[in-house]
């Protein structure tokens, strides 16, 4: 890895993986270890996580996922294409009755942990928490947050710059390598002192 910045910009949201390549447990426990160094609001520390590198579990934890909602004709990854491991991000509202950004926090320090050991994921809002919950036997005191997707990298992902028009919706080109359009640093800064 040349420099922080490198590792920032390989982290894109992934969504094809190889399914041959598995992720042992430990991994996942090491990625969730990082997260204990984040902040936290009040130092609540409210997370707890959910760890799974079972295909069963997996296959129910993927049908409670949306995948790519800017992908219209994509309903998600063929099954050889699908994520090998996933960690589901909760709160303890027997901890704090809010979780402000600590999740997501959590959620982008896994990432980046994940890509610094040649694996890529995708943070997921879009999740059906009630078929969740069954699935998982999750407790009434915890909130489900985000689900991470993980696993080895099949997808080819390039940033490009928002062009004239300013769409800002990710595309796969002919190749179906996936485009993710950024705005320009002068786009995003409105003051300086």
């Amino acid at each position: 890895m040349e420099s922080f910045k490198d590792l920032v910009k390989m982290n894109r949201s992934c969504r094809r993986f190889d399914n041959n390549h598995k992720i042992e447990p430990h991994i996942l426990e090491e990625l969730v270890d990082l997260t204990r160094y984040c902040a936290s609001a009040s130092n609540k520390q409210p997370l707890k996580y959910i760890l799974s590198t079972s295909e069963q579990k997996n296959e129910e934890i993927f049908s409670c996922l949306g995948w790519a909602g800017y992908l219209k004709d994509w309903k998600g990854p063929k099954k050889k294409e699908q994520p090998v491991a996933y960690i589901v991000i909760t709160g303890d509202q027997n901890l704090a009755n809010n979780f402000w950004c600590d999740h997501g926090i959590a959620a982008q320090t896994i990432l980046l942990g994940a890509r610094d050991q040649g694996l890529a994921g995708c943070i997921f809002g879009a999740i059906n928490i009630k078929k969740l919950t069954g699935f998982l036997n999750i407790e009434d005191h915890l909130e489900i947050k985000l689900v991470i997707a993980l696993g080895k990298p099949i997808e080819t992902i390039v940033i490009d710059e928002v062009g004239e028009n300013e769409d800002i919706k990710y595309f796969r080109d002919e190749n179906q390598v996936h485009h993710v359009p950024k705005r320009k640093l002068a786009d995003l800064i409105i003051g300086t002192w």
